[in-house]
C-alpha cells in the first residue's frame, strides 16, 4: 500500500471515528470502545515486536504502567507542566527500552520471553513497595490540571470525546507504523528477523535495529499508558503486571500480528468477547480460552488472516522470524 492509499484509509478511518460518536448514543458502549482501543493501541506495541523482531515478549505492562506512573509522579511534585510530563514519560520509556533492548534482544528465544517477565515483575513489585512514592498497592490518582493543549479537561475527559482522542491515537500510530516500515528501517528489520547471519554477511549490524524495534515498540505501549492515566485519572501496580502482557499477547495472537492492524483487531474482539460472555458466564475467561486455542490451531494468522482470506482472497503466508 503507498502513502496514498495509507493517507486516505487513514482519514477514511478518522471520519469512521466520527460516525461512531454520532450512531453510538449509549455512554456504556462508548466507555467500553475506548477502553478497547487503548487496548488495542497496547495490543500494536507488543505486535510490532514481534511482528519485526520475531520476538516475544511477557513484560510490555512495564511500559504500559510505567508512562502512567512517571506522568502521575511528575505531575504530583509539580515538576513541569503536564504536556511537558506526557512528553518526558515517553521519551523516558523509549530510551529506557532502548538501552534494556541493547542487553536482552541478544539473547534468542524463550530466555528472552523470561527476561522481559523478570524485568517487569522488579519494576511491579518496586511499585507496590514505593508506597510514599507511587501510593504502593493501593495505587495513586493522577492530579490533571484543568486544561490540557489548551482544551479544557471536562471536555476531553466527556465519554465522546475520549473515545475521539483514543481512536484518533490509534490511526495516527497506525498510520505513522505503516510508513515507517516502508523505510529502509522497516527493510533493514524485516531482513534481521528473517535471517540474521545473513543480514550480518551483507554488512548490517543487527543489534542496534533489533534494539530500535524494542524501543518503537515501548513507545507504542507508552501512549497506551497515556491514554490509559488519562482516561481513568488512576494508575496501580496492577497497569505493570505480567498478566496484563499476557492479555496483550493474546489479543495479538487473536487478532494477528502479521498484518499490522491484526493486533488492534484481536484488542476489540478481546472486549466485546469478555463484555458479551460477562453477562452470561462466571468463567468467560475458560471459554475464551477454547476460543483462543481454536484460533491459533485453525487459523495461526488470527482474525487479520480471515479477513485477508475470505474477503480480499489472498493465500496463507505464516512465517514467523527469529533468532
Amino acid at each position: 500500500m503507498n502513502f496514498q492509499k495509507s493517507l486516505l484509509s487513514a482519514v477514511l478511518a478518522l471520519v469512521l471515528g466520527g460516525v461512531l460518536t454520532m450512531v453510538v448514543s449509549s455512554g456504556t458502549v462508548l466507555s467500553l470502545l475506548t477502553q478497547a482501543i487503548i487496548y488495542a493501541v497496547f495490543a500494536l506495541g507488543v505486535g510490532v515486536l514481534l511482528k519485526q523482531n520475531g520476538m516475544v515478549s511477557f513484560g510490555h505492562a512495564l511500559f504500559f504502567g510505567g508512562a502512567s506512573y512517571l506522568v502521575g509522579i511528575v505531575l504530583q511534585l509539580q515538576l513541569m507542566s503536564a504536556e511537558l510530563a506526557i512528553l518526558a514519560a515517553l521519551a523516558v520509556v523509549t530510551l529506557a527500552a532502548f538501552l534494556i533492548g541493547l542487553v536482552i534482544v541478544r539473547v534468542p528465544g524463550v530466555a528472552f520471553g523470561m527476561l522481559t517477565l523478570a524485568i517487569g515483575q522488579m519494576f511491579f513489585l518496586t511499585a507496590s513497595r514505593a508506597r510514599g512514592l507511587t501510593g504502593g498497592a493501593d495505587g495513586m490518582n493522577i492530579d490533571w490540571p484543568s486544561r490540557l493543549f489548551g482544551f479544557p479537561l471536562s471536555q476531553m475527559l466527556k465519554t465522546a470525546s475520549m473515545f475521539l482522542i483514543c481512536w484518533s491515537t490509534l490511526v495516527v500510530v497506525m498510520f505513522l507504523l505503516a510508513w515507517l516500515m516502508r523505510t529502509r528501517f522497516g527493510g533493514i528489520t524485516e531482513a534481521v528477523r528473517d535471517n540474521e547471519e545473513r543480514a550480518r554477511f551483507i554488512g548490517i549490524t543487527t543489534l542496534w535495529p533489533r534494539a530500535a524495534v524494542y524501543a518503537l515498540s515501548a513507545l507504542v505501549t507508552s501512549v497506551a499508558g497515556v491514554l490509559s492515566a488519562l482516561n481513568t485519572g488512576f494508575v496501580s501496580p496492577e497497569s505493570l503486571h505480567w498478566s496484563l502482557s499476557g492479555v496483550a499477547l493474546m489479543m495479538v495472537v487473536v487478532g494477528g500480528f502479521k498484518a499490522l492492524w491484526g493486533p488492534a483487531a484481536g484488542a476489540v474482539v478481546y472486549f466485546l468477547f469478555k463484555d458479551i460472555l460477562g453477562e452470561h458466564a462466571t468463567h468467560w475467561m475458560t471459554i475464551f480460552g477454547v476460543a483462543l486455542i481454536t484460533v491459533i490451531v485453525f487459523s495461526p494468522t488470527g482474525v487479520a488472516g480471515l479477513f485477508d482470506r475470505w474477503v480480499l482472497g489472498k493465500k496463507p503466508s505464516v512465517k514467523v522470524g527469529g533468532h
